[in-house]
């Protein structure tokens, strides 16, 4: 199959800018990176996405793309830098920058900007506020920027300086002679931790570090119909960004306790109400109660026990605000445990009017078992 267009796989335009194309990569790689997308055919979406932007990202493999599309005119590893380039792993340093909050370009740019770190929250809900959806008000513990030195790590009236170990570039090159050669490895510098800065006089809010952990009250809008295990996101809710980033987001997991009476599946509702014999063979109209109030049910003659009742648009409205469920009545015939001998002589005159037969020499219902089970 030939490969498309890779401005059309990344969405962009001939002419879009490097900061474009990286926030169009980002954008695509969060919807289909296997470990959040699971959907068939997120991963091979995920690998072209990845292929368009680690051309489009570098500035010679793009000229030679625009000049000659996907056909190499170097037919090998000559002409265009090399067998191997580090920019390969450009695209995978991107995927670490972007779901961890740091990664390959943050130790090429220890101050590049960087979004903070996603958080998760769970909020329990009664069955009903599930339903209906409700405003509440949460306290979530989240890192933010030190107030005291504004992120920098530094006491007030100083500032961080350059790393004298790494010359500011968070990393330091090691050498080690090897079989093969002198292989010289890239290592986070030990004594700024990949910062690439040097505080000599600390914070006393944040001990240097530029973070400290405050509790945020927010203030929330629970949609009617969510159910129990879904989740919302809330936008730039979540840890604050580092050197300028965006804040990451927060998302509410909901926990819903179950109901005695009513159960719920999808945006149906099933309920079990009993009634008489009499109610089942002679018919009434009962009160049920649904979640939206009671409502008053006719139960015909002759219903027998397990027959079921529908109530249309008295279940869950839909998430999306399209409709509403339906709530399922299930009627379960109740046999009196006690009977008194006039009420015993009722039902054996009924028996014998209606042809109904308990006795051991009728032939009916029992007479029926024992042979089935004699074989």
């Amino acid at each position: 199959m030939a490969k498309r267009d890779y401005y059309e796989v990344l969405g962009i335009s001939k002419s879009a800018s490097a900061d474009e194309i990286k926030k169009a990569y980002r954008k695509l790689s969060k919807q289909f990176h296997p470990d959040i997308n699971k959907d068939a055919g997120a991963d091979a979406k995920f690998k072209e996405i990845s292929e368009a932007y680690e051309t489009l990202s570098d500035e010679s493999k793009r000229a030679q793309y625009d000049q000659y599309g996907h056909v190499d005119p170097n037919q090998g590893f000559g002409g265009g830098g090399g067998g191997y380039s580090s920019q390969g792993f450009g695209g995978f340093e991107d995927i670490f920058d972007t779901f961890f909050g740091g990664g390959g370009s943050a130790r090429q740019d220890p101050n590049a900007p960087r979004q903070g770190s996603d958080l998760q929250y769970t909020m329990r809900l009664k069955f009903k506020e599930a339903i209906f959806g409700k405003e509440a008000e949460i306290e979530i513990p989240r890192e933010e920027a030190c107030d005291t030195c504004d992120g920098s790590g530094a006491k007030p009236g100083t500032h961080p300086e350059k790393c004298s170990h790494c010359d500011g570039k968070g990393a330091v090159n090691v050498e080690q002679n090897t079989p093969f050669g002198r292989i010289v490895n890239k290592r986070t510098c030990q004594y700024c931790h990949g910062t690439g800065k040097e505080i000599k006089e600390k914070c006393d809010t944040c001990h240097g570090s530029g973070r400290v952990t405050k509790k945020k009250k927010i203030k929330l809008k629970v949609p009617a119909g969510v159910d129990d295990g879904q989740q919302m996101r809330v936008a730039g809710e979540g840890e604050g960004g580092v050197n300028g980033g965006p804040n990451g987001d927060l998302y509410v997991v909901f926990s819903v306790t179950r109901d005695e009476f009513f159960e719920r599946e999808g945006n149906d509702i099933y309920v079990e109400v009993p009634i008489t014999f009499v109610q089942a063979a002679l018919g009434d109209e009962i009160d049920v109660p649904t979640v939206h109030g009671k409502i008053r049910l006719k139960i015909p003659a002759g219903t027998q026990t397990g027959t079921t009742f529908r109530l249309r648009n008295k279940g869950v409205p839909h998430l999306r605000g399209n409709g509403t469920g339906d709530q399922h009545v299930v009627v379960k015939i109740i046999v009196p445990k006690k009977l008194d001998e006039k009420q015993k002589e009722i039902l054996r005159d009924f028996a014998t009017t209606t042809g109904d037969k308990v006795d051991e020499n009728s032939e009916g219902f029992f007479d029926k078992m024992r042979r089935a089970f004699k074989g």
